[in-house]
């Protein structure tokens, strides 16, 4: 894969991620395609970038949502337009200044180009549960407290 492709998808996940830190619905769909779909962290289905907006933005006006940290793990070819981002994400809880473990997520995001532009197909976000590997999933909750920016309220 091209480093400029690699680079565009990277930002598609960045975008979708700073969408939800930013509480901002409309920012967190627009990277998808038209009928981009989302599977969320509880497992809920959303297809279609307008439908992601209006579950998304109901979902931030009932909640008070928390501050993904992610870290991109791989970004691979499928064909010269389509590729796949593989991601780990942990959440630090509105008003918390520390990742809670139990909502640490693997992550996955299908891109194409399309007439020269990055869209996501499927962003897909599940829980990294880690049955019976406690020691695997503390790592992991370690690595993302190290992606933490000193800034966080």
């Amino acid at each position: 894969m091209d480093g400029g492709a690699e680079s565009a998808v990277r930002e598609l996940y960045g975008r979708i991620l700073a969408g939800w830190n930013a509480d901002d619905a409309q920012a967190f769909a627009a990277p998808l395609a038209d009928d981009g779909e989302v599977v969320g962290f509880d497992g809920s289905e959303m297809r279609g970038r307008d439908e992601v907006a209006q579950q998304v933005g109901a979902i931030m006006a009932d909640h008070a949502t928390g501050t993904y940290v992610g870290l991109v793990r791989s970004v691979r070819a499928l064909s010269d337009d389509v590729a796949i981002l593989r991601a780990v994400a942990g959440v630090v809880p509105a008003g918390e200044r520390d990742i809670k473990p139990e909502l640490n997520s693997v992550q996955s995001l299908v891109a194409t180009r399309r007439h020269g532009r990055w869209e996501v197909d499927l962003y897909h976000n599940t829980p990294a549960a880690w049955h019976g590997q406690e020691a695997a999933g503390a790592a992991l909750t370690e690595e993302l407290r190290d992606q933490l920016p000193p800034d966080l309220d």
